[in-house]
């Protein structure tokens, strides 16, 4: 018989039986835990927590053990969620004219390396209709011209959060979305839409950076997955990776490296946001791995 799985994630002021009661509650319910994390942030005196746990008292439905735990939770003051671990979220992602993190994700996502359903891709240019047709995922063109008007832009995000509501998404992960997205957008997409962007010790931005950062002789490239905010590329970070390069490498290859790192990067914050192992911390981020 296979039983229900959940995953339960929390965060609180620290206090003293946190782990103790939240164990305990479940044990009394019929629940038997597969693995959990906590961790205690000295700084902001917050407490985070993941469990996953299995439900194999056939007495105790759903509907009980989340009205049973909200009680708990309000005489803790718990910021809490508690999700169907076999719930696959819906992912919509978003592209310009760059596709490798596209067709990255793409691929894991067909493998079954990445537990989600993909119902839509979005674009404002037509290059890879044919990709998404070819992994039967409708495809989105939503045009916005360089230099439009603020009216059309705020339009195409219309549409953009239109699809949100219609295909139910979870997240929206921008994977090389070449669009400063409006304050309005962003405020929308808190917290479930991801981005990617390079990393180069020194900063280079604009106009091909990988130039920029071979003429400067760059030793690292790197990536980094973030939080959508208002503020450009500052998001909560989640995700980071380097490699190293040297002067034997031109423009191109150190592209190449470049966008090898976004893959990797970007498919270890998407995968850790649906496994539900990120929780955010003010303008930071706590990973359980």
């Amino acid at each position: 018989m296979t039983h229900p799985e959940y995953i339960l994630t929390l965060s609180c002021l620290d206090q003293r039986g946190i782990v103790h009661r939240v164990s305990g509650f479940l044990a009394e319910h019929g629940c038997n835990i597969i693995d959990s994390a906590q961790f205690g942030d000295a700084e902001s005196r917050l407490f985070f927590m993941r469990v996953h746990f299995s439900l194999e008292d056939g007495g105790i439905s759903d509907l009980l053990l989340r009205a049973d735990f909200a009680e708990l939770a309000a005489t803790m003051q718990l910021d809490w969620e508690l999700r169907d671990a076999r719930y696959k979220p819906r992912v919509m992602l978003m592209v310009s004219k760059i596709g490798h993190c596209l067709n990255d994700l793409l691929f894991r996502y067909k493998s079954g390396l990445l537990p989600v359903e993909i119902p839509a891709i979005v674009s404002n240019h037509m290059d890879f209709y044919q990709l998404a047709a070819s992994y039967n995922i409708p495809f989105h063109h939503l045009p916005l011209a360089a230099g439009a008007p603020a009216e059309a832009k705020a339009a195409q995000e219309a549409k953009v959060i239109e699809l949100m509501g219609t295909h139910q998404v979870d997240l929206v992960v921008l994977a090389r979305y070449m669009q400063i997205l409006s304050p309005q957008l962003c405020t929308a997409l808190k917290g479930k839409a991801i981005n990617i962007h390079h990393s180069f010790l020194p900063s280079f931005k604009g106009a091909k950076p990988y130039a920029q950062a071979h003429h400067r002789g760059v030793k690292l490239i790197g990536a980094t997955a973030h939080f959508v905010t208002g503020d450009l590329d500052e998001g909560p970070i989640i995700e980071q990776d380097v490699e190293r390069v040297d002067h034997s490498m031109d423009a191109e290859t150190l592209s190449a490296i470049g966008r090898d790192v976004e893959c990797v990067v970007l498919a270890r914050a998407v995968k850790w946001f649906v496994e539900h192992r990120i929780l955010q911390n003010g303008d930071k981020t706590v990973v359980f791995k």
